[in-house]
C-alpha cells in the first residue's frame, strides 16, 4: 500500500509503501473489541466497596420478643432491610483483570491499524518536530490540513518541543511507538504516523 508522507503543514515530503502485513489486513470488529475490553479493564481500580452486615457496627441484640407484636419477625439490625443496615451483595475490591494471550494482543493491533487504514484515516509524516514549542505554530499547521482528532505516534521519544506544544490541544495525543495502543487508536479520527514510527512498527509485527 503506497501513501504520501506530508509535513504537520500539509506541504508534501514524497512516499512510502506501507506493508500488507501490518496494515492490508480485513478488520475483525470481533479482535478490536477483545483489547479495548482488556485495556479498559486493566485500567480499572477495583477499589469500590460497600459494607456487608458483619461489618456494620450497630447492635446485633435481638431488636424485640419474637412474637405477640403484630409485626414481622426480626432479629439483628445489621440486616440489609433496615435503614443504616449492611449491604447485600454489594461490589468488594477486587481486580477487574482478565487473560489476552500476546498472540491476540499483536494481531488486534494489526487489526485496528489495518481498520484506520482501510478508512483513508492514516496519515504519514516525514517527523513530528518543532523548532520551538509553541501551540499557536501547531495549531496553525493542524488547521491548513483540517487534522482535528489525532493520535500522533513518533518514534522512540517523541521531540519535546512537540510534545509540549500538542498537549494544549484537545483530542491531540502524542505518543512513543511503544506506548502504540488499540484503545486510542481507535478513539481518534485519525492515526498520524511519522516514517521511524512505521518503520519501528513493521519491524515489531511482522
Amino acid at each position: 500500500m503506497k501513501i504520501d508522507v506530508t509535513s504537520f503543514d500539509g506541504q508534501t515530503a514524497g512516499s512510502i509503501e506501507l506493508s500488507d502485513e501490518v496494515f492490508g489486513l480485513e478488520p475483525r470488529a470481533d479482535l478490536i473489541f477483545r483489547m479495548i475490553r482488556w485495556q479498559l479493564a486493566k485500567r480499572r481500580a477495583g477499589t469500590h466497596a460497600v459494607k456487608n452486615r458483619a461489618e456494620i457496627a450497630r447492635t446485633g441484640k435481638k431488636m424485640y420478643k419474637q412474637k405477640g407484636t403484630g409485626g414481622a419477625r426480626h432479629g439483628s439490625a445489621r440486616v440489609p432491610q433496615f435503614r443504616g443496615g449492611g449491604r447485600a451483595f454489594g461490589p468488594q475490591v477486587r481486580s477487574h483483570e482478565h487473560d489476552l494471550t500476546t498472540k491476540v494482543k499483536a494481531l488486534a493491533l494489526k487489526h485496528a491499524l489495518s481498520a484506520k487504514a482501510k478508512d483513508g484515516a492514516i496519515v504519514i509524516w516525514e517527523n513530528a518536530q518543532l523548532a520551538e514549542p509553541k501551540t499557536k505554530l501547531l495549531k496553525a499547521g493542524f488547521d491548513k490540513t483540517g487534522l482535528a482528532s489525532a493520535l500522533i505516534i513518533d518514534g522512540a521519544a517523541p521531540q519535546i518541543n512537540f510534545a509540549l506544544a500538542a498537549r494544549n490541544l484537545p483530542k491531540i495525543d502524542v505518543l512513543p511507538v511503544e506506548g502504540v495502543n488499540v484503545y486510542d487508536i481507535i478513539r481518534r479520527d485519525k492515526l498520524v504516523l511519522t516514517r521511524s514510527a512505521v518503520d519501528a512498527l513493521e519491524a515489531r509485527l511482522k
